[in-house]
């Protein structure tokens, strides 16, 4: 069980948040965080907010229960790196700050539309440009009646580092590949061992993907190849063939990251690393879409819009469109008398 320090012992005493959830995955959005998280960038921000007592506090008290739970995600909005961007924001979840977030970002260009931080048309699309510690990414968000009916997420280039990586595991070796789509993460069909992605399976799902994770701690493919800030196996993407589809591949996912985090969703950045694993394999053809489901049935839908370079590796600009959803609106109130602290219990 981990634990959060005394909410009496930080600056924070309230703190507002908005809720969204993007395909079954939370996402909560702290518009005006309560404590000063510094930085020359957003990048600068996320590597000074790691080891600032107050952000990570705030961080605990919001995602932490009994005020969140393991599966708590969400994001503090900071300045944009530069005129450029419409607003920067730093993710986190329950073992610390994220370096990308693909879902998060579909959930913000939903609520910079709805609460009119960006102007909309009633019935067009609109592009809400947000820095993210891996880069500039783009939530295009889709009107119709003025409502906001998908969101596109479109990722920074993404791209294939290694393929074949043999894992020594419970269930003996396995072959995974890890690809880049704004964090690193390794990738494999559930099949090879006989598991399936499905509700009844979670408990087997979150044990292997943390196994594998581990395994590839000290690999070459686990580091960077640009900014050590983003070295690390963010996730482990487990996943299922489900055939083709008239209109490209389909296949279903869990994400397990952090240690032990479920995505509900069909994860954004996650899917973008399919999307250049898939294509670089030709499993993707030109003209062709991704079926990506979650394991609560949710849908992302990605294509490559281009290809480039990045980092020395051959890349795709990916799309991964969705929907997102506001659940609530908060105010989170740390009480100075309560020496109950954060925590969790996986």
């Amino acid at each position: 069980m981990s634990a959060a320090p005394s909410t009496s012992s930080g600056n924070v005493s309230s703190v507002r948040t908005t809720d969204y959830h993007t395909g079954g995955e939370p996402f909560r959005i702290v518009v005006e965080p309560p404590v000063e998280i510094p930085g020359t960038d957003v990048a600068d921000r996320r590597a000074r907010a790691i080891g600032d007592t107050d952000a990570d506090a705030l961080r605990r008290l919001l995602c932490f229960e009994p005020r969140g739970h393991a599966d708590m995600y969400g994001g503090f909005l900071v300045p944009p790196d530069d005129a450029g961007a419409d607003l920067g924001v730093l993710f986190w979840h329950k073992d610390g700050f994220s370096t990308a977030c693909g879902h998060g970002t579909i959930a913000l260009g939903a609520w910079a539309v709805e609460s009119g931080r960006v102007a909309a048309p009633t019935d067009g699309v609109t592009d809400v440009v947000v820095d993210v510690p891996s880069g500039r990414v783009t939530a295009r968000v889709h009107t119709v009646g003025g409502l906001v009916e998908a969101v596109d997420f479109v990722n920074v280039p993404s791209y294939v580092v290694e393929t074949g990586i043999e894992v020594p595991t419970a269930y003996g070796p396995v072959v995974v590949d890890v690809a880049c789509g704004g964090a690193l993460y390794a990738s494999l069909d559930v099949a090879s061992v006989g598991l399936h992605v499905e509700p009844g399976s979670i408990t087997e799902l979150i044990a292997f993907g943390r196994e594998v994770k581990r395994a590839l701690v000290d690999h070459p493919a686990a580091r960077h190849a640009r900014d050590e800030r983003l070295s690390g196996i963010y996730g482990t993407i487990l996943f299922e063939d489900l055939g083709e589809r008239p209109e490209g591949p389909h296949q279903r996912n869990v994400t397990i990251f952090a240690d032990g985090e479920v995505d509900r969703s069909p994860c954004g950045s996650g899917t973008a690393s399919r999307v250049a694993s898939l294509a670089a394999s030709g499993v993707l053809g030109p003209d062709q879409v991704l079926t990506h489901d979650s394991i609560v049935g949710s849908r992302f839908v990605a294509r490559v819009l281009e290809h480039t370079t990045a980092d020395g590796f051959p890349a795709v600009v990916p799309s991964i469109t969705g929907t997102a959803h506001r659940t609530g609106e908060h105010e989170f109130v740390g009480d100075p008398r309560d020496t109950l602290p954060g925590f969790v219990l996986r």
